[in-house]
Parts: structure tokens; C-alpha cells; sequence
């Protein structure tokens, strides 16, 4: 469905059509220069052949540094695949490790793509839903409510895509403890967005909990942080055995991911981290506008993001379906989002603030007169 809503507001701008859309979930940052320079000295290099499956071993050791300084994970450069985006890393694991008949716990909402990617595996989606009130986060007794022999894997994204909350430490650390007693239950930990905090928040990765370091899996990748959606590059950080079989499958599935983007990827890592900085300041600024702007907006309302660059906007005092409601409101009002129907809880809508505060504004002015007509 994300993919539709964008599909029909480029087909409207192809149009003359004048759309706000807040429907991508990318950064409107170019890649910093950096980076794209280190991908062109790699092309000049001739660093245009196959590499190693798992990726190449310069890039596998800096992302073994970074998640052993910034994160307190402990592997080695043996234990990373590099993958053809985060969304590849997932998908990697839930082939090699989901069978028919396990179940895999999702927190509700969720991004759109973990229940799919579980039942092409074989697997059963269990989704957990949640509310505002505790913003949107899985309580350590739902998750144990929900556990089961049949439980595989737990689905654990912080901070969320769609609803930017994040689990603060203490709540890892509960969520951990409830994992800690079912010796079968496996982590899927999706920290994609974990470098864009808001408020002093801190990210504290689930790997990090001793008790249950060797059941988490890490899937994270370049995209967010460093303005390279494109470039799609992602990676897992998993025990050896877990590893190998990603790196199996991926060799036959894919082979490498591009060779010279990978030494783009090690600028970002190994350089200057300056650019985050400039894209989070353009964050933190429309963040606050779309914030305060909602609350003047009756009828509609949201928590407080504290990652990531959406807000979810809960419209279910409207009474209109969350499809229904994006369809309106760009077909008359020319404003793109995401139903909340996709991401598994129907009555709100997601809005990304990856554009201008020029677009931000308008958006939102569109937005209020459309809310006004459904009055």
C-alpha cells in the first residue's frame, strides 16, 4: 500500500499536480560527499568485479567496529553479511531461519514488510497490537502472553517505523528479561533508525543484554543515517552459524552487493559523522512544527515521535478507514501519506517529515482544510 499511495502521487505530479508528499520513508538529504567520493575512487580502482558473498572484508571489519564501539556488540567481522539493503538482511534471516509452523511475535504497528516476510518463509505472524497509551511500545506482559513452543522469533524495531517511538533501556531491558526465559525465542533487532534520536533520547540495543546476546540478530544499514537509500546497502550481525547460513543463501540468491558502494559505505562509517548532525537539526526543526501543528488541528491528534522522521496521526475520531482517508486526502487535496492499515492498525495515518518545512507547511494547511470538511 505505501508503495501504491506513492505510485498514484507521482503519477498525479506527472500530471502538472502540485503533491506534499510524506509518504517517503528516505531522508531528502543528498548523500554526503565523502562517501560518493570514496565509491568514485573505488570505480576508478577498478573496483567494478564479483566480491565475496558476504561482502567485502574492509567494509564486514569497520561494521564490526562500529556495533562493538557504538552498540557494546561483540562480533567479529566473520559474524557480518553485507546485504542488498536492511530490507535484505531481513529477509535473509527469516528464509534461513523461519520454518512452517513457528510463529514469529510482531509488535503492532509495524513496518509493512515483517509479516510478509514471515509467511513467505513459512511462518505464522503473531502481531501484538498496541496503543498510545503506551506509546506504542510491546509491554513485557503482552510479549510473554504471547509466547508460545511454537514461538521462533521476536520482531523488536527501535526506534519504529511507522510511529518513531523508542524503547527507552529499561524497557529493553524488560523486554529482554521476558526472552531471557523461553530458550527457543530468537531477536530480530532492527535499529535501521538508530543514529536519529530526538529529546536526549538513547538507543540501547537488545544484543547488548548478556543474557540473551546469542539469540539476537542485528539488522541495520546506511540508509537513514547516511542519506543512502539508494545505494542499498544493508548488513546482519549474527552468530557464526546464523551467518554462514545467511551467507549461503545470499550466494545464490544475490551474490554480492555492488562492490565499489561498499567503499562508499566504509567512508560513512570511518568519516566524518558531520553530515547526521546538519540532517538532524532540519529534523528536529520540522518535528517541532508538525508537532505543534496537529495539536491545533481538531480531530486529529499524535504522540510524540522521539526517533526516526514520522509522526502517527491517529484519526479515528473521523470515522473514515485509514485507506479511504489518504485516497481523499490526495485526490482532493493533493496530500500523499501512508494508510495505517498497512502497517497492521487501521484509524491512523503515517506522515513523514523527510521534506522542506516549505513543503511541511503547505502540506499541513492542505491537510487542516481537508480535516475541516469531514466536520
Amino acid at each position: 500500500m505505501t508503495l501504491e499511495i506513492s505510485a498514484k502521487a507521482k503519477a498525479m505530479q506527472t500530471q502538472g499536480i502540485d503533491i506534499c508528499s510524506f509518504s517517503a520513508g528516505e531522508p531528502d538529504f543528498d548523500t554526503p560527499d565523502h562517501i560518493k567520493v570514496a565509491a568514485q575512487k573505488a570505480l576508478d580502482a577498478g573496483k567494478t568485479r564479483y566480491g565475496p558473498a558476504a561482502g567485502e572484508p574492509e567494509l564486514r571489519a569497520a561494521i564490526a567496529k562500529k556495533l562493538q564501539t557504538d552498540n557494546q556488540l561483540h562480533w567479529e567481522a566473520q559474524n557480518i553479511i553485507v546485504t542488498n539493503g536492511g530490507k535484505h538482511s531481513l529477509y535473509n534471516l527469516m528464509t534461513v531461519l523461519i520454518e512452517a509452523g513457528d510463529e514469529v511475535i510482531i509488535p503492532a504497528p509495524y513496518w509493512v514488510s515483517y509479516p510478509e516476510m514471515v509467511k513467505l518463509a513459512g511462518g505464522t505472524p503473531v502481531i501484538v497490537p498496541t496503543t498510545a497509551e503506551t506509546d506504542y511500545k510491546m509491554t513485557p506482559d503482552q510479549l510473554a502472553a504471547k509466547i508460545t513452543p511454537q514461538t521462533k522469533l521476536l520482531v523488536f524495531n527501535s526506534p519504529s517505523n511507522p510511529t518513531g517511538s523508542v524503547y527507552t533501556p529499561e524497557e529493553v531491558k524488560a523486554i529482554a528479561a521476558v526472552v531471557a526465559e523461553h530458550k527457543q525465542v530468537y531477536v530480530v533487532s532492527d535499529e535501521i533508525y538508530e543514529q536519529i534520536l530526538y529529546g536526549g533520547m538513547t538507543h540501547l540495543s537488545i544484543g547488548a543484554v548478556e543474557a540473551i546476546r546469542d539469540r539476537v540478530i542485528i539488522s541495520n544499514g546506511f540508509a537513514k543515517s547516511y542519506a543512502m537509500t539508494g545505494w542499498r546497502i544493508g548488513y546482519a550481525a549474527a552468530t557464526l552459524e546464523l551467518a554462514q547460513a545467511m551467507i549461503k543463501l545470499q550466494s545464490h540468491a544475490t551474490s554480492n552487493v555492488c562492490t565499489f558502494a561498499q567503499y562508499g559505505a566504509i567512508a560513512a562509517l570511518e568519516g566524518t559523522q558531520a553530515p547526521l548532525g546538519t540532517m538532524m537539526v532540519a529534523f528536529t526543526e520540522r518535528r517541532k512544527y508538525v508537532l505543534e501543528t496537529i495539536a491545533q488541528i481538531p480531530g486529529i491528534r499524535c504522540n510524540t515521535p522521539m526517533g526516526a522522521f514520522y509522526v502517527w496521526i491517529d484519526i479515528s475520531a473521523l470515522g473514515l478507514p485509514s485507506l479511504e482517508f489518504c485516497d481523499r486526502l490526495l485526490t482532493d487535496h493533493h496530500v500523499a501519506m501512508i494508510p495505517g492499515v498497512a502497517f497492521g492498525q487501521d484509524g491512523c495515518v503515517r506522515m513523514s517529515y523527510a521534506t522542506s518545512l516549505e513543503r511541511i507547511e503547505l502540506g499541513l494547511e492542505r491537510l487542516s482544510q481537508f480535516v475541516g470538511t469531514l466536520g
